[in-house]
C-alpha cells in the first residue's frame, strides 16, 4: 500500500446508535480526503442493501459510491496498493476479523475510517467496534435524539419482533432511545458466529 501524505497510517472510529449520523460523518471525512486528492476506497457490507447496492447512504439521502463486500477477506483482497484512505461503513456486520485487517491496513500507511454501531439491540458491546475503539487513534462517539423523550440517545431500540442479532432495517425496524427509555429484548442467540 502507498503511504498517505503524512507517511504513516492510523485508525479513526465513528460509533453510536442508529440515526446518530455515523455514515454522514464517514462521508464527510472521505469527501475531504478526496478534495485533498488522496486516493480513497469505500467499502460496505453486501448484506446492507437497504438504500443502495453500491453506495453508502445516510438516512438523509447523502450518498457515496462504495464497493459491497461479503466479508473481511473479500475486503482485504479488493484493496488497491495506491489507496491512501479506506472507509468502512457498518463495520459491525464484518465481525472480529475486521480488527486485524484494519490494523494491517493502518500499519501499511493508510488512514482507516470505520463507522458502525457500538452496541447491539440489547445494549451489549457489538463486535468488532469495542476492539476497534481500543486500538483507534481517534474516536468519535455520536448520539441521536431519543424518539420517546428527546434526550440524547445512545441506544438502538428494535421495534420489530425478531430474536436475530443481525436484522438489517431502518426507521421501520429501529429508533434511537436514551438510557431511561431503552427497553432491551431477550434473544435466544447470545453471540454471533462469524466462522
Amino acid at each position: 500500500m502507498q503511504r498517505n501524505s503524512i507517511g504513516y497510517g492510523w485508525i479513526e472510529a465513528i460509533c453510536g446508535p442508529m440515526f446518530s449520523g455515523k455514515t454522514e460523518e464517514l462521508i464527510r471525512r472521505l469527501r475531504r480526503a478526496a478534495i485533498a486528492r488522496e486516493r480513497i476506497q469505500v467499502f460496505k457490507p453486501a448484506i446492507d442493501n437497504r438504500f443502495s447496492e453500491t453506495e453508502i447512504v445516510t438516512h438523509g439521502e447523502m450518498r457515496m459510491e462504495s464497493q459491497p463486500v461479503s466479508n473481511v477477506e473479500e475486503l482485504a483482497a479488493a484493496l488497491d496498493v495506491r489507496t491512501q484512505v479506506v472507509g468502512i461503513d457498518e463495520c459491525n456486520f464484518f465481525g472480529p476479523g475486521l480488527v486485524d485487517v484494519a490494523n494491517r491496513i493502518a500499519d501499511a500507511g493508510c488512514r482507516v475510517i470505520v463507522a458502525g454501531l457500538d452496541t447491539d439491540f440489547l445494549g451489549r458491546p457489538f463486535p468488532p467496534m469495542p476492539e476497534l475503539l481500543a486500538i483507534a487513534e481517534s474516536i468519535t462517539k455520536l448520539q441521536a435524539v431519543c424518539m420517546r423523550c428527546g434526550a440524547p440517545a445512545n441506544h438502538s431500540q428494535r421495534l420489530a419482533v425478531s430474536e436475530d442479532l443481525i436484522l438489517v432495517g431502518a426507521r421501520d425496524v429501529y429508533e434511537p432511545r436514551c438510557r431511561r427509555c431503552f427497553e432491551p429484548g431477550i434473544p435466544k442467540q447470545t453471540c454471533l458466529n462469524f466462522v
